[in-house]
């Protein structure tokens, strides 16, 4: 069975940009990641309310990211993300960005909640991990 938007429960939309496009007439590769970073800002900061504990911000440490399909300007995308695991101070997230339906990118991050001050991992707050523990979904990376 295809995977569709609809296996995310937080849907971000984001516009494709004329300068978003490289020579070929596609998004260039790079903006995949802009527009995964707004599907996880979405989730952090939105979705379930502003997750980092004061002092802390949240960052990546993995990112894998997989190319599907080609996206294309004008348009919009579709940004799916999910939750796969809850760790002590750490979240991995499953992303898919789409267009018109057509799934074009999956991606796997890992985000540890970091101490502004020490730059060292802080472990998540209860409340933070029973927030994201709300989100997990089956891991299904394409």
């Amino acid at each position: 069975m295809s995977e569709t938007i609809s296996d995310y429960p937080v849907v971000s939309h984001d516009k494709v940009r004329y300068g978003d496009t490289d020579r070929q007439g596609h998004v260039n590769n790079a903006v995949f990641s802009t527009f995964l970073e707004t599907g996880r800002v979405e989730l952090l900061h939105t979705k379930i309310g502003d997750l980092a504990d004061t002092g802390c911000a949240f960052v990546i440490v993995r990112l894998e990211l997989d190319f599907i399909s080609e996206l294309l300007w004008p348009g919009t995308v579709e940004i799916g993300t999910r939750v796969v695991k809850v760790g002590n101070s750490s979240a991995t997230l499953e992303q898919a960005v789409f267009q018109q339906g057509r799934k074009a990118a999956a991606a796997a991050t890992v985000i540890v909640q970091m101490d502004d001050v020490s730059r060292k991992a802080r472990p998540l707050s209860h409340d933070a991990r029973e927030r994201l523990m709300s989100l997990v979904r089956p891991a299904e990376i394409a």
